[in-house]
């Protein structure tokens, strides 16, 4: 099968993945939660209490209840919420089409992803120059400097385009779209910048390890090389970090038609990496593959 001639519908695309995807589940054990307990608590309790238990451990039961019962999350509350609402149909959509879509095709070449790297380092250049530039506090009370990524990026732009980048390597016509619609809000709504906060920033957090090492597995990267704007070492912990930059983020007193207009921004800020991924070259399938087989070579302690 020569995936380079291959060319299939996006249906077949999701197929392939979500197969891909749950071969690996099975090979990792339990490293990839299921998407429905990590979404709600409430199924996790119900599955403890689902479990059964000798007679008489009923105090064994009330402390697994108790273990699950875990106080409620910023995400449940407040802006974040809305967010996370606002943008879920846009979180479907990136995740289950183009944008899985994207990223498989920018890791299917060393070519493709470092134009992938480059789109980011210009993005990423104007979000940081911004942030650095406003007044607006919200903004900067949101702007945890562990989360920047203007550095990792200039690294990765130097092992795959050499010394001289700066000079040599310029934006796509999708990033420069990109980047004058950030620029536009930090010198018209400032506001907004928080929908790019949002959406890039925790973004990253949420699966920038698994991309990383998924780039690093298909394209045969030297280990942590190419790959440090995935790379968060001041922060331990991804989960409670994030717990505290919704915290930060309910926190903030914004109007009514503020946050509309936070939800609205993120909203497009997805269509804006969907177009970023789009322009990328390279076979999905082919890096699907290399990806699998790498994986199993791994598990059945192949060199």
């Amino acid at each position: 099968w020569r995936a380079s001639r291959c060319t299939v519908s996006g249906q077949k695309v999701r197929y392939l993945l979500h197969c891909f995807m749950a071969s690996l589940n099975s090979m990792k054990s339990c490293s990839v939660s299921f998407p429905s307990l990590r979404s709600s608590p409430a199924s996790v309790t119900a599955l403890v209490r689902a479990c059964p238990l000798p007679k008489g451990r009923t105090a064994l039961r009330a402390r697994a209840d108790a273990a699950v019962e875990a106080p409620a999350s910023a995400r449940q509350s407040g802006m974040a919420l809305m967010l996370d609402d606002g943008t879920r149909k846009s979180h479907s959509m990136a995740e289950n089409t183009a944008f899985v879509t994207g990223f498989f095709k920018g890791i299917a070449t060393k070519s493709s992803f470092s134009n992938l790297v480059a789109g980011l380092y210009f993005v990423y250049k104007a979000m940081e120059e911004s942030f650095d530039s406003t007044e607006d506090a919200d903004v900067k009370a949101l702007d945890y400097n562990a989360l920047r990524r203007l550095t990792a990026l200039e690294q990765d732009m130097e092992y795959y385009f050499g010394a001289d980048w700066r000079n040599t390597v310029h934006p796509s016509a999708a990033t420069r779209k990109y980047v004058d619609r950030i620029k536009e809000v930090a010198a018209t709504e400032p506001t907004l910048l928080i929908a790019h906060q949002y959406t890039r920033y925790l973004g990253d957090l949420f699966g920038g390890q698994m991309m990383g090492g998924m780039a690093t597995r298909t394209l045969g990267l030297e280990e942590g090389k190419g790959i440090s704007f995935y790379n968060f070492p001041d922060i331990s912990d991804n989960k409670l970090f994030i717990e505290e930059w919704y915290s930060a983020l309910n926190n903030i007193a914004l109007t009514d038609e503020q946050k509309a207009a936070i939800v609205d921004e993120a909203n497009l800020v997805f269509a804006y990496n969907i177009e970023l991924f789009s322009e990328l070259d390279g076979n999905p399938i082919q890096s699907m593959f290399a990806l699998a087989w790498s994986t199993l070579k791994e598990k059945l302690g192949g060199q």
